[in-house]
């Protein structure tokens, strides 16, 4: 493949360090770094110089963090995007937003190529590569995981000693972590055993529930049009938001999952992810729906969320599908629009209160005393046109010939 310069998703890991220099050796290109900053904290200290000194002609750090938080975490919260019930889909939803910068300074700097550090056996890897398919597919993509011979840790950290190439980690680090403002990422080492539980200083955003305060917290959540906009009557904007629902969350022992999940390469891979703000707007979220939304749109919503869930766990972000998935959930949230009020106890997110300028719900309708807007009476035509196939397969099966 006839390089001459390749943009690389670069964030100064173990595997990212060592790419930069592999691709200089093997291809003998110019290397532009490319950082996203989408709420790593201080992992992006030093980024810069550390890129110019391992062979980078130019290192991009670019903060994305608004558009991650309006244009992706937003739209999975208001599609109630759970993968396989459980995986709040916080690295799968950062992809395509990585994905989309870097393919646009390869297109802005006249880059032939694109490459990214995800391994062969991960769902990153097509994340990945299906945005550059999607939005460039003139880039060529370059997945060294697939083709160079450095296919252990070892050989990765004998390459980077022999290099000079310095790295962050050491090689008994005991796990893998990636860290976003939707949440933090824990897999492989230690954790590859399903059996063994997490040591808990492993965690960063969450305190455990036994170190969780002895009482309860009260937020209220407000939303527009299906997006979150206050906490408590305040009005913030949705990276404040984020970050402060974090930090109240996390201190509260809320967030936090230990599960296996299918991989899309077909692996089950187990991970422990801590997610205290994204946890509490699905709930939050999902509840203001109930009383928003008609029962045959909030069903067909419900079986629909699932589908959006695998999508963006596949990495088919920029497909007609979920483009068409994300107009249908747009006309589905024009009334969700509302309060709800959360309980956060020791780990624990409880739903205690919604209202809403929309709602459908009607306490005269939905009253045990007497209505003059529902008859008990008009039950009984009901249930009988309702039941009435299955009477006539009963009544079958006995031996009768229905009345």
């Amino acid at each position: 493949m006839d390089i001459k310069k390749v943009v690389l998703a670069y964030s100064g890991g173990l595997d990212t360090s060592i790419i930069l220099k592999w691709l200089k050796e093997t291809y003998n290109c110019e290397v532009i770094a490319y950082a996203a900053d989408i709420g790593q904290e201080e992992e992006l200290d030093g980024l810069e110089e550390k890129a110019l000194k391992t062979g980078a002609s130019k290192c991009y750090i670019e903060d994305l963090t608004e558009e991650f938080v309006t244009d992706f975490v937003f739209p999975a919260v208001k599609a109630n995007a759970v993968y396989e019930d459980r995986y709040l889909l916080g690295t799968s939803l950062a992809r395509p937003v990585i994905a989309k910068k870097q393919v646009e300074i390869a297109l802005q700097e006249g880059a032939d190529a694109v490459c990214h550090g995800a391994t062969g056996k991960g769902n990153d890897q097509v994340r990945f590569e299906m945005a550059f398919m999607g939005l460039a597919p003139q880039l060529k993509i370059i997945a060294p995981w697939r083709i160079w011979d450095l296919n252990s840790r070892d050989k990765l950290f004998d390459y980077a000693q022999k290099h000079n190439i310095p790295l962050p980690v050491t090689r008994d680090k005991p796990y893998s972590m990636d860290r976003n403002i939707l949440h933090i990422s824990y897999e492989g080492g230690i954790l590859e055993d399903p059996y063994r539980e997490p040591d808990e200083d492993m965690f960063i955003l969450t305190s455990s529930p036994e170190k969780a305060p002895d009482k309860p917290i009260y937020l209220e959540i407000e939303f527009h049009k299906g997006i979150p906009v206050a906490l408590d009557n305040e009005k913030m904007n949705p990276v404040a938001l984020m970050k402060k629902l974090n930090r109240i969350a996390g201190e509260n022992g809320v967030g936090r999952i230990d599960i296996v999940e299918n991989r899309l390469v077909g692996i089950k891979s187990r991970g422990v992810y801590e997610t205290p703000a994204g946890t509490v707007l699905i709930a939050a979220h999902r509840d203001l729906e109930s009383i928003t939304l008609d029962r045959e749109t909030q069903h067909l919503k419900d079986r629909l969320s699932s589908e959006y869930a695998v999508l963006a766990y596949n990495g088919m972000w920029f497909t007609k599908k979920m483009e068409s998935l994300n107009a249908f959930i747009d006309k589905t949230q024009e009334n969700v629009t509302g309060t709800v009020r959360v309980k956060l106890y020791k780990g624990n997110c409880m739903i205690t209160g919604r209202k809403s300028p929309a709602s459908l719900y009607n306490s005269e309708i939905a009253t045990f005393d007497e209505s003059d807007l529902y008859d008990h009476k008009d039950a009984t035509g009901f249930i009988r046109i309702l039941g009435l196939p299955l009477k006539v397969e009963a009544m079958l099966n006995q031996g009768k010939e229905p009345d």
